[in-house]
C-alpha cells in the first residue's frame, strides 16, 4: 500500500463519527427521533434537529418532543409547525415510540429520573428494534454506569453518552462539538444524525461510557479557570486606571477565541442574564464535579477552588438584591463570578457603572 493509500486511509478513518454505519435499503422507513429537555440549550438543539435535512428527510415523521413545562414544547411546535413538531404527554413516550432519544436535562437527579422513566416504560413493553438512547447532559462520569445499568440490559438498546461544548449562541448555530463514548454502531448513527444539524465535530472517546462526561468536565474546568482569570485582569484593569474596556480590547487582540471573547464582553458590559446564557447554579454544579474529579483522582486545581467561591459570592450577591428587589436580572450568568474579584478590590460586584470612570491622559 502507497503512502498516499495510508493518509487516505487515515483520513477515511478520522472521519468515521461522521459516516453511517450502512445505506439502508430504499424501503428502510425513516427514523423516529425523540428529544427530551427544551432548556436554554435543549430547545436550540431541537429546533435544529427538526429544521435539518439528514435528520428530517421527506417523509420522516416530525420530531418527538418531551419537556416537563408544557409551554416550552408548544413554543417550538408553533415556530417549527406541526410537521416538525409533534409533542409527547411523557417522558415515556419517547421510549416506546422513537428509535433514537436525546435528552438534554439540568442536573444529575434529573436525568436519573428521566431515564428510570425509560427503564419503566421500556420494561412494560419490551422493544422488538433498536434504540439509542443519547444523553447529552453534563454530569458526574458515574452516572452514566447508572443509566447504562437500566437501559443495556434490554434486547437492542444502546446508550452513548455524548456531552456538547459550546453556549447557546453555539447552539443556535448549530456549531457544538460533540464528545462521544459508547458503543461503535450507536455512535455513528447518532453522529451521522447530529452533525452538521446541531454540531460541527464529533471526538470520539471509544466504548468507556465515562470518558465522554469526564472530558466535558475537565473542558468545563479550563473554560471556568480561563474566566477566573479574565475576571481578575479586568479589575485590576478598573483598580490601576486603566479600565476594564481597555483589558477587553487587550483580550480580543491576543485571544480571539469565541468563548473568551464572549465571556470578556459580559463581564466588561455586566452582561449577566442568565436566561440567555449558562445559569449560575449551573455553573457551580459543574464546579463540584469537577472538584469531586479532581479530588478522587488527587489533582489539586487551586484556580478551580478560587473561582468557586467567586460563584458563590455572586450568587450570594444576586439572592441579597432579590430580596430587596433591586435585581436587574431574574436569573444570573455564571460570568457573574467577575462580582467576587471586584467585592474583593473594593469595587460593586454587578454595576461597573459604580466603578470609578478612567480619565485619559495626554
Amino acid at each position: 500500500m502507497s503512502s498516499s493509500d495510508l493518509r487516505r486511509l487515515a483520513a477515511t478513518h478520522a472521519e468515521i463519527p461522521y459516516s453511517r454505519p450502512g445505506t439502508p435499503p430504499p424501503e428502510h422507513p425513516p427514523l423516529q427521533i425523540g428529544f427530551c429537555g427544551l432548556g436554554a440549550m435543549g430547545y436550540l438543539m431541537a429546533r435544529n434537529l427538526a429544521n435539518h435535512r439528514s435528520s428530517h428527510p421527506r417523509g420522516a415523521p416530525p420530531l418527538l418532543v418531551y419537556n416537563r413545562t408544557l409551554a416550552k414544547s408548544e413554543k417550538l411546535q408553533t415556530e417549527l409547525g406541526a410537521n416538525k413538531i409533534r409533542i409527547a404527554e411523557s417522558a415515556k413516550q419517547l421510549a416506546q415510540e422513537c428509535d433514537l432519544i436525546i435528552t438534554s436535562l439540568a442536573k444529575d437527579e434529573i436525568v436519573k429520573t428521566v431515564y428510570a422513566q425509560f427503564k419503566q416504560s421500556l420494561s412494560e413493553v419490551p422493544p422488538t428494534k433498536p434504540k439509542i438512547f443519547v444523553e447529552t447532559s453534563t454530569c458526574y462520569p458515574t452516572v452514566a454506569g447508572e443509566l447504562d445499568e437500566m437501559i443495556s440490559g434490554f434486547p437492542h438498546c444502546h446508550l452513548i453518552t455524548s456531552p456538547v461544548f459550546g453556549a447557546p449562541a453555539a447552539a443556535d448555530k448549530a456549531q457544538l462539538v460533540l464528545v462521544m463514548s459508547g458503543d461503535y454502531r450507536s455512535k455513528k448513527e447518532a453522529a451521522y444524525l447530529l452533525v452538521p444539524a446541531i454540531g460541527r465535530k464529533v471526538i470520539d472517546l471509544g466504548g468507556n461510557l465515562e470518558k465522554a462526561p469526564t472530558l466535558k468536565l475537565i473542558g468545563n474546568s479550563t473554560i471556568l479557570g480561563l474566566m477566573e482569570t479574565m475576571a481578575e485582569a479586568l479589575t485590576l484593569g478598573e483598580k490601576t486606571g486603566v479600565g476594564a474596556p481597555a483589558v477587553h480590547e487587550l483580550i480580543q487582540t491576543l485571544f480571539p477565541n469565541p468563548i473568551m471573547l464572549n465571556y470578556a464582553n459580559k463581564m466588561t458590559n455586566d452582561l449577566f442574564d442568565g436566561s440567555v446564557g449558562f445559569t449560575i447554579d449551573g455553573g457551580l454544579k459543574d464546579a463540584k464535579h469537577v472538584q469531586k474529579l479532581a479530588s478522587d483522582f488527587n489533582t489539586p486545581m487551586p484556580t478551580l477552588d478560587i473561582a468557586h467561591q467567586n460563584l458563590l459570592t455572586a450568587r450570594a450577591i444576586h439572592s441579597n438584591q432579590k430580596l430587596r428587589s433591586v435585581q436587574t436580572v431574574d436569573v444570573l450568568d455564571w460570568s457573574a463570578l467577575v462580582a467576587g474579584p471586584r467585592v474583593a478590590a473594593g469595587l460593586d460586584g454587578l454595576n461597573s457603572g459604580k466603578h470609578l470612570k478612567v480619565v485619559k491622559e495626554d
